[in-house]
């Protein structure tokens, strides 16, 4: 059977358009843009400029904007004095007109939360002087420190830092909040054999070695309403490594989000290179919809949406042809997961979700590269 342009629109509308609800949030609708590093932050304080670029895409129809990371209130949290903080008087004012202009727009918005652990160079900015610390003080790739492997006292300064800011995003008017566990980032080391070698109660099994992670959803639950909804964001694969795996099987999975859900997380986001490809053999559910299944939380899915290469070509300068949205209509309409988060399209384009929403597909354009240069 011929699927008209009509029919078309009409289901991307009606299977996008749903509200959503993550626990006491009603997300307008199931298209939220992606958390992507921009650096256009000088000082950490995000100008008019990031105002306007997130107010811009929840007029366009974004149901929730997840921003860009921001660094937590802990010095060795960063390596660039361009990518905004979510700490100190004048970036917090930034970021409260952020979620202004966002709600003015009719959109909802977290700020991803963010500590980048051993991926920090020695002397690099914001704060050159801090040192460079994680789990077990390596940095992926690597069998010989580069950092400091951290006591209880830096696990504890990093667990507040997480949680003050949580209760300083509720204070100055956002939605919710997310928190940076993937990509090889602080949080993911610990998650991860590869760089968690510790043989405190924070190392050692795969349980284990969710402590950290749950201490610091724990915090922050503790230090917001209870209808603040706390989204996790986690990955298999890491920078520099991805073919990395923190699970083989879909028990091995349960055994790393069960701690995580118990200490309070309301979402997890799951990011992927490509939604489209299946978590593990035998089931056609990609790394979101396994999660759903396993937790019972809600669940975002994430990956080259809407385009047919993923994201490390960008980086190399490398554009990305249109993709298909049918197979990811499909996996929503069967409910396998949630939400859908945008990055590279919403980049190229603050219009996406309109476009997509309105059924106007032939006015979708291809990735540029060049889109990384700016902030449309």
């Amino acid at each position: 059977m011929t699927v008209t342009a009509p029919e078309a629109a009409a289901r991307a509308a009606r299977i996008l358009g749903r509200p959503v609800a993550l626990n006491g949030l009603t997300v307008p609708n199931r298209i939220a843009m992606a958390p992507m590093t921009r650096m256009f932050s000088p000082g950490g304080v995000p100008g008019e400029d990031v105002v306007s670029y997130y107010a811009r895409r929840a007029a366009a129809g974004v149901g929730l904007i997840v921003t860009e990371g921001t660094y937590v209130g802990h010095e060795s949290a960063g390596q660039s004095d361009r990518v905004p903080r979510f700490h100190g008087e004048e970036q917090l004012a930034g970021w409260a007109r952020v979620a202004e202009a966002v709600h003015a727009a009719g959109g909802t918005i977290v700020p991803q939360l963010w500590h980048i652990g051993t991926v920090r160079e020695q002397g690099e900015p914001p704060f050159p002087g801090a040192p460079v610390v994680g789990p077990s003080g390596l940095r992926i790739g690597e069998d010989r420190p580069t950092g400091r492997a951290m006591t209880q006292r830096d696990i504890d300064d990093v667990v507040g830092a997480f949680a003050e800011a949580a209760a300083a995003a509720e204070r100055i008017g956002f939605d919710g909040v997310e928190i940076h566990g993937a990509h090889g980032y602080l949080i993911d080391q610990f998650l991860w054999a590869g760089t968690n070698r510790r043989t405190d109660a924070y190392g050692g099994g795969l349980v284990a070695r969710t402590r950290f992670a749950a201490e610091i959803v724990a915090a922050v639950r503790e230090r917001v309403s209870p209808e603040f909804p706390v989204i996790f964001r986690y990955s298999q694969w890491k920078a520099n490594a991805y073919d990395a795996r923190l699970a083989d099987t879909p028990e091995e999975l349960e055994a790393v989000l069960a701690p995580l859900a118990s200490a309070g997380v309301d979402a997890f986001h799951a990011s992927t290179r490509r939604h489209w490809l299946p978590e593990f053999d035998g089931s056609g559910l990609n790394l979101a919809g396994w999660t759903k299944k396993l937790t019972g939380k809600a669940a975002i899915t994430v990956g080259s949406v809407g385009l047919d290469g993923e994201f490390g070509r960008a980086f190399q300068g490398e554009g990305a042809g249109l993709g298909s949205l049918d197979g990811l209509l499909d996996r929503m309409e069967s409910d396998e997961f949630d939400l859908v988060a945008v990055g590279r399209a919403l980049l190229q384009d603050p219009l996406w979700a309109e476009k997509v929403l309105a059924g106007r597909f032939d006015e979708l354009a291809p990735f540029d590269a060049a889109a990384l240069r700016t902030l449309s």
